[in-house]
């Protein structure tokens, strides 16, 4: 666990914030604690999210039925506000490592700890489908590793993902390559089978460090899980039978959950748990680590020392928070809700973790022509290393996008050098669309969505001497979960009053962000830039920026 920066909020809901558990491609994961003292992690959901309405719709369907998932080897979903801006969900929390991290940074686990992982699962497994679910994202980070038994965590985010207009419009499935099923991978319907699948190379990673499915990136790993037979290793016995059987291409051809954990512990996954069923150094580690959460307090938790490691949930995401941020960590925001104790841009720092969180269930209209929310090539869905996109006749990934000479580090993407800063502001005439001098230089500024009520994070604008027609700057939007994404300019008119331009992504954007075209507007306002976007799907996101150099 990691201390709260200066711009992470240190309330949100009923819970208070004591630091940060990890951040992926979702959102980001806190330690919290309710005010009768229960420890709970705290997960919201990338604010890119909150503008599809089909996302709200699923994820409030998928919290419901999360909740009644109860069984002795998973985290409960204790509370969740599907309708606040930034949509947030708070389980129980389980102190241990993840199964990935166990691995990585220690060593596969013993046959017997395999065995009851194995079973632990199953019996897992077996409950929820039992209701009706199916996890869909089995894989070692969502496994943890505690004194009383692993825990099968994130019921419910993923699906709450899985056919918003936003991903579907990419064609990606959710899952995480090398422990999807076939079926996953090609779109095909998905049930029970599907986790009992992730669940035979869940136990081969533990038992021998190694996927079963080995591969340089993910669209090998995702053709190897389809055409090709698992890697097993140095798996034999009872154990390699077991996880060839999970791991067949036909669905039908798995066996059942219940079956699995019988025949892994005759006499239940909680017998074997009571005798000890961690190897020592992980006893060790969870034991240190359980010390040190018990002198975190919301007044020490800024500034408290790493726990060892990320422990306890790092799947996805955060709950929303209030509506300021700024950098270097845009933090992020709620529609309506008041900022307390946060310096604006330029102006100074303010303690960490001082920043309150309330929650608005924020009704956001659909733009026209859309259907509910989405983004621009700015706030484009964000695709962790753990998700593909696949499409038909071909298998991609979203992540492993083509580069070009478009830096996203320095310049606008022309391979030219950014335009001189410290320029003279004089008021100048528009010389047949070249740049008045008051626009030159960098600005940055909070930036949001659909009236305010969706964060973008920071965007800072970069802007050059140009003809009309030529690239006049760069935007580099910075989003709340610490993604980068630029758009190049290229100058359509300006004079004193507006400099007009259109914003294309460039082709080195990572695979969350997109490459739409839109059109751009800067008016000057006192000593600051008033970014507008003409694209009403998108929310037209707009931003206030001040000069920094």
């Amino acid at each position: 666990m990691q201390p709260l920066d200066a711009d992470e909020p240190a309330v949100i809901g009923p819970y208070r914030l004591l630091g940060r558990l990890g951040s992926g491609g979702m959102g980001r994961v806190y330690l919290g604690r309710s005010d009768g003292g229960r420890t709970v992690a705290v997960k919201i959901v990338h604010p890119h999210y909150a503008l599809d309405e089909e996302f709200r719709a699923r994820f409030r369907r998928e919290v419901a039925a999360a909740r009644r998932v109860g069984g002795e080897w998973t985290a409960p979903v204790l509370d969740a506000d599907p309708d606040a801006a930034v949509p947030w969900v708070a389980t129980g929390y389980a102190a241990g490592p993840s199964l990935t991290e166990a691995v990585r940074e220690g060593a596969p686990l013993p046959a017997h700890c395999v065995r009851v992982l194995g079973a632990g699962l199953a019996e897992a497994l077996a409950h929820v489908h039992a209701l009706g679910l199916v996890h869909r994202d089995v894989k070692p980070s969502n496994v943890l590793l505690t004194l009383d038994g692993p825990r099968l965590i994130d019921f419910g985010i993923a699906r709450a993902t899985d056919g918003t207009a936003s991903l579907t419009a990419t064609g990606a499935s959710i899952g995480s390559p090398g422990y999807m099923a076939p079926e996953q991978i090609l779109g095909r319907g998905v049930t029970g089978a599907a986790d009992v699948f992730s669940l035979g190379a869940v136990l081969v990673y533990a038992a021998t460090g190694e996927s079963p499915f080995p591969g340089d990136s993910s669209a090998a790993l995702l053709y190897k899980v389809v055409h090709e037979e698992p890697e097993l290793g140095a798996l034999s016995g009872g154990l390699r039978d077991l996880a060839a059987a999970c791991l067949a291409k036909d669905p039908a051809a798995r066996p059942a959950p219940a079956e699995l954990a019988r025949r892994l512990a005759p006499e239940g996954a909680a017998r074997l748990v009571a005798a000890g069923w961690l190897p020592g150094p992980v006893v060790e580690r969870v034991s240190r680590s359980a010390v040190r959460l018990l002198d975190l307090d919301t007044g020490a938790g800024a500034g408290a020392a790493p726990v060892d490691a990320p422990s306890g949930p790092v799947a996805f995401d955060t709950p929303s928070v209030d509506g300021t941020f700024g950098p270097p960590h845009p933090s992020y925001a709620d529609a309506g809700a008041s900022v307390g104790g946060v310096a604006a841009p330029g102006t100074g720092t303010r303690a960490p973790g001082k920043l309150s969180v309330s929650v608005a269930a924020t009704s956001v209209p659909e733009g026209p022509g859309g259907s509910g929310r989405r983004v621009s090539c700015t706030v484009a869905l964000a695709v962790a290393g753990a998700m593909a996109a696949v499409t038909v006749g071909s298998v991609f990934l979203l992540g492993l996008l083509p580069k070009d000479d478009d830096s996203t580090s320095a310049g606008d993407g022309s391979g030219q050098p950014p335009a001189a800063t410290g320029a003279p502001h004089p008021t100048a005439t528009d010389g047949a669309g070249q740049v008045p001098a008051a626009y030159l230089g960098t600005w940055r500024g909070k930036a949001a969505a659909s009236g305010g009520a969706i964060p973008l994070g920071t965007f800072e604008v970069t802007l050059r001497r140009a003809e009309r027609g030529q690239r006049v700057g760069k935007v580099v939007q910075r989003d709340p979960i610490g993604n980068t994404c630029t758009d190049v300019l290229t100058l359509t008119g300006a004079s004193p009053k507006k400099l007009v331009a259109t914003g294309k992504g460039v082709a080195s954007n990572g695979g969350q962000c997109a490459r739409t075209t839109h059109t751009v507007y800067l008016r000057p306002d006192g000593k600051d830039l008033v970014y507008t976007s003409n694209d009403p799907a998108a929310g037209d996101p707009k931003a206030r920026l001040s000069r920094v150099r």
